[in-house]
């Protein structure tokens, strides 16, 4: 709960920044919890044209040190606020949650 809490938070604070962010990162900051932004936020970012592209580590394994550089799409803030216009999941709970952050982010 604690985790989920400082994610939220520090998600808030990275979208303030007002710099271009990824697609978790700002349904984290619109309020949608932790376990259906990481789901939904590939199918979320599919189709949208991003606003810049950058690049991050990832783990090859749990275990191992290796890592991969790979390319991570960032949008801004207006991005996002129009895809989270428009964009519902089919499963009827995780459209009503976008829904309601997209009222809230729209107000």
């Amino acid at each position: 709960m604690i985790r989920e809490i400082r994610a939220h938070n520090r998600a808030g604070r990275n979208v303030n920044t007002g710099a271009p962010q990824t697609a978790k990162t700002h349904l984290l900051a619109a309020g949608v919890d932790t376990a259906a932004a990481a789901r939904f936020a590939p199918a979320f970012s599919r189709s949208v044209i991003p606003t810049a592209t950058t690049t991050g580590r990832v783990k090859l394994t749990r275990r191992s040190r290796k890592t991969k550089t790979v390319p991570v799409k960032v949008y801004d803030l207006a991005t996002f606020r129009a895809r989270l216009a428009v964009y519902r999941p089919k499963d009827a709970t995780a459209a009503a949650t976008f829904a309601a952050a997209a009222t809230a982010l729209a107000a």
